[in-house]
């Protein structure tokens, strides 16, 4: 089969390779979309990701079940289904308490597998994945429904996490409406009745931005957070999501959240947030304010990503590549000019 793997740090290649063989407690999925992610040109751009061998990328995959292990129960030859993201131990405490996207077996770093980022993923034919990854997409078109596993997810726990200052009335900004930008729009829009605002540099985003429920825009190229703060009287955003994590958007953040308010933090720009142990003076950073930043989200937030989707409410915008392809999607990504989520078709 053909697969898109990282040969070596910083090389990927369209390579032919065995279809992956499963145990008893696989599935073989015939791979029928796999979103491309910022997280795999980090790894595509990290000269110090190396791995023990080549590996599959693609960790936001749909497809068919082309056989099952011995095991397997549940699944059947030809059912369609989404892989979550995080491929937890499901025994330590966190995962027992239902934060497997935090799984204790990665230690400190408290990071599961994930597919693509160690297992391999889902740019390819086909598949190898543990039954228990498996959440079932039938009536779904398997090709919008691929980024969420990870686009539509991790926005979702995020705002999840943030129900406390999502009440009616309140203001929630969504910083950069690109691939979980755009999803999170419509998640805030369909599960809570907070006014949203978002920002971003380019225009035709923020158009877009409207059509996917937000009530204001604000272009990150003028004084963003004035234009936060003057619609907000002053007080600013009860809860900000980064879904870029640049110096500039976690100063936004930083400057336009409200006294109380938290700020999510699901980009990996790189930036750093400007907090100083000082008294508060109303500029930067407010008293009561919280700081956040998860990893994807649990598998129950992928089943309600799953349902959101079903019901109408969450629809993702995708830009179709072919797999042999995928070198292209990777570049117009980083050149920011993929609208929704670049997403490879076998």
């Amino acid at each position: 089969m053909r697969a898109v793997q990282l040969v070596e740090p910083t090389v990927v290649r369209l390579v032919d390779i065995p279809v992956p063989e499963i145990g008893p407690d696989d599935v073989l999925l015939r791979v029928a979309a796999a979103g491309v992610c910022h997280s795999d040109l980090h790894v595509m751009h990290n000269p110090d990701r190396i791995f023990a061998r080549p590996v599959t990328l693609g960790h936001e995959v749909t497809g068919s079940v082309a056989d099952v292990g011995s095991g397997v129960r549940g699944w059947a030859v030809g059912d369609s289904a989404i892989v979550h993201l995080c491929w937890s131990c499901g025994q330590c405490r966190n995962c027992l308490a239902g934060a497997d996207n935090v799984c204790l077996r990665g230690g400190r770093r408290a990071q599961p597998p994930a597919p693509g980022l160690g297992p391999d993923g889902g740019m390819a034919e086909y598949m190898r994945v543990p039954a228990r990854f498996l959440v079932g997409i039938d009536g779904l078109d398997p090709v919008v429904s691929a980024p969420l596993a990870d686009a539509a997810m991790t926005a979702y726990h995020a705002i999840r996490n943030s129900g406390h200052a999502l009440a009616p009335g309140n203001t929630a900004v969504v910083i950069g409406v690109g691939g979980l930008g755009h999803c999170a729009l419509q998640i805030l829009r369909a599960t809570t009745a907070t006014r949203i605002i978002a920002v971003d540099v380019d225009a035709g985003k923020l158009a877009d931005a409207v059509n996917h429920g937000a009530h204001e825009t604000v272009s990150a190229a003028s004084d963003t957070v004035a234009a936060i703060l003057d619609l907000t009287d002053g007080i600013g955003a009860q809860a900000v999501f980064d879904f870029v994590g640049n110096d500039a958007t976690l100063r936004t953040a930083a400057a336009g959240v409200a006294p109380n308010g938290v700020v999510q933090v699901a980009g990996l720009a790189g930036g750093r947030v400007p907090i100083a142990a000082a008294p508060r003076d109303g500029v930067g950073w407010p008293w009561g304010a919280s700081l956040r930043m998860s990893y994807g989200g649990t598998r129950t937030d992928l089943v309600a990503c799953v349902a959101l989707a079903r019901d109408g409410h969450l629809r993702v915008d995708c830009e179709r590549f072919a797999l042999a392809d995928a070198l292209e999607a990777f570049d117009r990504l980083e050149a920011g000019g993929v609208r929704g989520r670049a997403v490879l078709v076998p």
